[in-house]
């Protein structure tokens, strides 16, 4: 294992270093001329050694489907590489944090006090590649390892069993998303909505939806005209399935906004 590993470190090197060797000799006021092109040659040694310990894998949540379409990503973000400390105190939902070897997404965080014991953090993880849940506590001045994770945007294409296929617009490489991802948000996917979507090492992390969106009154009853001076509300079905509140004077047919958040009606479309 270690001749293997050694050889494509001296691949990796070799490969760095042909790029670049030219850079060595060249003089100073050649590296001024194209100071980037000179800067590229150290990253490409760093990607390269990166790419070594990348595989193509098939998770059971989700796949990334290559091909001529395929994510030109490198298989650690730069914000990856990145890990940086903070507080208990800092620890807010949606944080991806390492602990105890593990990489584990903060799914909610409650700060309790206990006397003479002081401030604690109470907080709800899940293991990233199991998806379990554990429970833990940190002191508010306990060091945390937080990992960066990487933002991208995506359009949505369909959905089937318990994956939503979202795909990248650059590139049109597909992904496959966990349903229980989108939570309560689910139900207000449209075709080729814009989401955005949290990775770590290219695995679903989080998604968000737009805050807002237009759906169509399917079903609602008819106003009784003078039944009364003050705004009132009444529940209706929209074409995706969900009861909300609106005003009285809406429609069945009609298009209204609604705030993804809360389910609230915000106004006619």
């Amino acid at each position: 294992m270690r001749g293997v590993v050694s050889s494509r470190v001296g691949r990796a090197l070799y490969s760095g270093a042909a790029a670049g060797g030219t850079a060595s000799a060249t003089s100073a006021a050649a590296v001024s001329r194209n100071p980037l092109k000179h800067a590229g040659h150290a990253w490409l040694i760093a990607r390269t050694l990166a790419s070594m310990f990348w595989t193509t894998q098939s998770h059971s949540s989700y796949k990334v489907h290559t091909g001529a379409g395929a994510l030109l990503a490198s298989p650690w973000s730069i914000t990856q590489l990145r890990h940086a400390r903070f507080s208990g105190a800092d620890v807010r939902p949606g944080n991806v944090i390492e602990r105890k070897g593990k990489i584990y997404q903060v799914v909610k965080a409650q700060h309790t006090t206990q006397g003479r014991g002081g401030a604690i953090i109470q907080v709800e993880l899940r293991d990233v590649d199991s998806g379990s849940k554990v429970n833990e506590r940190f002191r508010t001045d306990e060091s945390i390892e937080k990992v960066y994770v990487e933002e991208k945007s995506f359009s949505y294409l369909y959905n089937e069993d318990d994956i939503v296929v979202l795909m990248e617009p650059e590139t049109y490489a597909q992904i496959n998303v966990p349903k229980h991802l989108f939570g309560e948000s689910l139900p207000y996917l449209q075709d080729d909505m814009k989401v955005k979507l949290q990775l770590y090492d290219e695995k679903p992390m989080s998604v968000s939806i737009p805050p807002k969106v237009t759906c169509t009154v399917a079903e609602a009853q008819v106003p009784i005209k003078g039944s009364t001076a003050t705004p009132q509300y009444k529940k209706v079905k929209l074409d995706n399935g969900l009861t909300v509140q609106v005003p009285s004077y809406v429609l069945a047919g009609e298009k209204i906004i609604i705030s993804t958040a809360d389910n609230s009606f915000i106004s006619r479309a």
